[in-house]
């Protein structure tokens, strides 16, 4: 974080460090927003917890501990910076998300649940602030080489045979969306088309995963153990 706050200009990166899943951390980077001048026009929300195992297998604080840092957290940070935002000219709220926001995946289901009500609190709010200068943006990389994945992801991404993107592609994609304005955008073939499906013929998805169950079920249980890890990426669609 040093680093990268020595790289640019002062003023321009101010280093946070904060545990946002508690509302004293989100205390402690609201005040430091709001102190900001200029004042911030852009929100991006990158923070995640991934699980990677069967829902039955893991442990219920751990579960409701993700639906609030994935969901709840999110919710909470837009609705305080709102109103710094709707005076400025022109501002950006940005979430992104995951192609499991999309499709619901075996093996991640409390990851996917959590995604999918981000997914669908920015589109509502996209449409509750239709006409005014705030944007609000949804953004989905597919499966990305981080050094968050944990080994059990990483060993179904392999047997999958998953198409993974390196974390500066998808930042550099992400910016781009970002400056343009997209207000949904998927990466990755065939995760763009596989996405759209899902919401259409969802039986035919079914179909499709149906055929990697038993790859699923292997590495999710390779030890007894599911596997957590922030910021872990999905696996790529056949």
């Amino acid at each position: 974080m040093r680093r990268q706050a020595a790289a640019h200009a002062p003023g321009r990166v101010v280093p946070v460090v904060a545990d946002l899943a508690s509302e004293s951390g989100r205390a402690v980077l609201l005040a430091r927003a709001h102190e900001m001048r200029p004042a911030p026009s852009v929100l991006v929300l990158a923070h995640a917890q991934s699980h990677f195992g069967l829902l039955q297998d893991q442990d219920p604080v751990a579960l409701t501990a993700l639906v609030h840092l994935n969901l709840t957290v999110p919710m909470l940070l837009v609705q305080a910076l709102l109103p710094a935002f709707v005076r400025q000219p022109h501002a950006a709220m940005v979430a992104v998300g995951s192609t499991f926001g999309s499709i619901g995946f075996a093996g991640f289901a409390g990851y996917s649940a959590s995604k999918f009500g981000l997914r669908g609190l920015f589109e509502a709010l996209a449409r509750e602030h239709a006409g005014t200068s705030v944007r609000f943006q949804y953004l989905s990389p597919r499966a990305t080489a981080t050094a968050f994945n944990p080994a059990a992801v990483d060993a179904l991404n392999a047997a999958l045979g998953t198409a993974v993107d390196r974390a500066e592609d998808v930042a550099a994609a992400l910016l781009q969306s970002i400056v343009r304005g997209h207000a949904r955008r998927q990466l990755g073939w065939p995760e763009k088309l596989f996405a759209r499906l899902n919401g259409l013929l969802p039986e035919l998805v079914d179909r499709a995963l149906r055929k990697q169950l038993h790859l699923i079920h292997r590495h999710a249980r390779p030890s007894g153990a599911a596997a957590t890890q922030e910021f872990s990426h999905e696996p790529q669609l056949p």
